[in-house]
């Protein structure tokens, strides 16, 4: 069948341009991205069905092409941190686009063998790549049309209603987010939840078993860090929200972050057996097929040895790059250890992140995969080893040790965004019988298309706007929120003034879960389950997110239940994640419109048309819009039995 055709690359890499300009601009303004493999997957099937001999592996190469868009730009994350520190006045073309380009060219490489570890060798649910497969499918015309027409309708009805919800958010009219700071004694602390009705459908596919870990993960940060260590700091009278927001980012996270460190480490040594087979799995496969075997079209990756010398050949721009940051500066004596530290760095911690990041993606999928916290350990790590290697020098030029730890960070960050997202496109491609090959070369031109557009909208954001901490910096500066957590991660590490004993507590917690985990699998017990990585997800994500992705989880449970009592169980089954899915594909699609006119005006809120006056009134509105459409839709679907 037609799959990776000259059409599809150029519709995928216009999405691509188009939608990355898009993540950028947003992810600056209000510190939120959006997923774009499921807007691209139905872009796709709308152009390409006006064609002829379309297929649905070609709809999915254009879906891989355009996913690029949705993660490399997660690369403003770290970034505008050397603005921000004042070492980069602006954004270097050449540089910022090999260094884009470069980690995620990487990021495919190193999560390639990967692939039969975690895509095709495990049970994580993928959510994300379960929907976009969904959306492909019912696209196909190779399926019986009573079958397209009805996964067409509950898909629809999702996604219209996602849509409308999401409109009523930004008109104003509705409150997409309730939420409170209270009063604990002398302390405080958050309760309430976005209504996304994206992240109910993420919850139904992501099960009940990381709904229940990550709730576990929020009553331990919301619940007893929280008010434990914003005691003292709020005020007696007033809002306290403010407070308590700032306790959480600047404190609460970190512990959350050091959880997430100890829990990915497990997650790794878990996983490091069917690496090791899958590695051995793809040198076979590239010897039979260099033999002259049949190997099938689903199990055939780019040759192993390629894989490999692509990624030692990668080495060498990285060193150049490294060596163009460090002429002239005051750091620039300790060239060669520094360059040799950070080229060993990236290649070791590489196929660690790569592998991380995949199973955090098979947890809770991609656009929600908390991929700052990976940034906030890279920053760490990278950090310590340069002041270890560095000695006293630490104290003398601080500024721009901090400034090379971020550029090789985000080089790293490159790779674990990357990795993040393409073994969730390797899911999409399984179950739509894609050729992984094929794939991976999609998201590598996914990557030079997104690489080419990244550092001139950086540009211009600064020229426009600034960002905020930078010297100059006016009213209408973008915050950048998580460039600049991980600058002062940076800076405190060098300066001393990190508090280490939140990360330490974070790991002890950790500890504790795994220990935890490890009982209940030996046990009777054994069919519970307590994740760690997904606990330290729910520590370290905002209350809002996290509670909206259990509370989706939970009602997916009891979904299925009665499924499984009906007279066709999986019909309903898949119905019920056709229905997921239409939630997530509506609020994306929004996403993208809302983010164009957004661009278009240089306004954060241009559709908001109902007053401040209002306000009170709408999250009413919200709550009652939000229940009436999830008990509603879910009825709905439950009655086609």
């Amino acid at each position: 069948m037609r799959e990776l055709t000259f059409r599809a690359v150029i519709l995928g890499g216009i999405i691509t341009l188009v939608f990355t300009a898009a993540n950028v601009y947003l992810g600056l303004k209000v510190g939120l991205t959006f997923a774009t493999s499921i807007p691209a997957a139905v872009i796709s099937m709308a152009v390409l069905r006006k064609f002829a001999h379309h297929t649905v592996v070609e709809n999915n190469i254009v879906q891989t092409i355009a996913s690029a868009a949705g993660t490399l730009s997660a690369i403003i994350f770290v970034l505008p941190g050397l603005v921000m520190v004042g070492w980069w006045q602006g954004f270097p073309y050449w540089t910022t686009l090999l260094v884009c380009m470069i980690g995620g060219i990487l990021g495919v490489m190193y999560s390639i063998p990967l692939r039969r570890a975690l895509v095709t060798g495990s049970d994580l649910p993928f959510p994300e790549g379960v929907a976009a497969a969904e959306v492909l499918r019912v696209g196909d015309e190779n399926r019986s049309a009573e079958e397209n027409r009805r996964g067409l309708h509950v898909i629809l009805a999702g996604a219209l209603s996602s849509a409308l919800f999401a409109l009523l958010g930004a008109l104003k009219a509705a409150t997409t987010e309730s939420s409170t700071a209270l009063r604990v004694g002398t302390g405080g602390t958050m309760v309430g939840a976005s209504l996304s009705l994206a992240l109910v459908g993420v919850g139904h596919l992501v099960g009940l078993t990381v709904g229940i870990a990550m709730l576990i993960g929020v009553l331990i940060s919301n619940g007893v860090l929280l008010p434990l260590f914003s005691r003292g700091s709020v005020p007696a009278s007033g809002d306290v929200s403010e407070a308590v927001a700032t306790v959480f980012s600047s404190e609460v996270r970190f512990v959350g972050a050091g959880a997430m460190a100890v829990a990915a480490l497990w997650t790794l040594l878990k996983i490091i057996g069917p690496i090791t087979r899958g590695i051995r799995d793809s040198l076979l496969s590239s010897r039979a097929r260099k033999n002259g075997q049949q190997v099938e079209l689903v199990e055939r990756d780019l040759p192993f040895l390629l894989v490999l010398a692509s990624i030692g050949a990668s080495m060498i721009p990285i060193g150049l790059l490294l060596w163009s940051f460090l002429s002239g500066t005051p750091i620039s004596h300790h060239t060669g250890l520094l360059i040799t530290l950070s080229v060993l760095f990236t290649l070791v911690s590489g196929l660690l992140i790569a592998a991380v990041c995949g199973y955090m993606a098979g947890l809770i999928g991609a656009s929600n995969s908390p991929i700052s916290s990976m940034g906030i350990i890279t920053v760490l790590c990278a950090a310590l080893l340069i002041k270890v290697a560095t000695g006293s020098e630490s104290s003398v030029n601080p500024t721009a040790l901090v400034a090379y730890t971020l550029f090789t960070a985000a080089v790293v960050f490159g790779i674990a965004t990357i990795s993040n997202d393409n073994l969730q496109d390797l899911k999409t491609g399984q179950l739509v019988g894609a050729t992984p090959w094929k794939q991976q070369v999609a998201l590598i031109i996914g990557v030079v298309f997104g690489s080419l557009v990244i550092p001139p909208i950086l540009q211009l954001m600064l020229q426009a706007f600034g960002f905020q901490g930078m010297e100059g910096a006016g009213p209408d500066a973008l915050a950048a929120p998580q460039a600049a957590l991980m600058s002062s991660v940076a800076q405190g590490i060098f300066g001393d003034s990190l508090d280490w004993g939140k990360v330490g507590l974070g790991a002890l917690i950790a500890v504790g879960l795994i220990a935890i985990d490890e009982t209940l699998g030996r046990t009777t017990a054994k069919r519970l389950a307590l994740p760690p990585l997904a606990v330290g997800m729910g520590m370290y994500l905002p209350l809002g997110l996290t509670l909206m992705i259990v509370l989706g989880s939970v009602v997916g449970a009891l979904y299925h239940r009665r499924a499984a009592r009906s007279a066709n169980p999986e019909k309903l089954t898949r119905l019920g994640t056709l229905m997921a899915t239409g939630l997530i594909v509506g609020e994306s699609l929004f996403g993208v419109l809302h983010a164009g006119i957004i661009a278009a005006t240089g306004k954060a809120s241009p559709l908001g048309i109902f007053p401040d006056s209002y306000q009170p009134a709408a999250e009413w509105v919200g709550i009652a819009a939000f229940v009436i459409l999830v008990a509603g839709l879910y009825r709905w679907v439950s009655a086609k039995n």
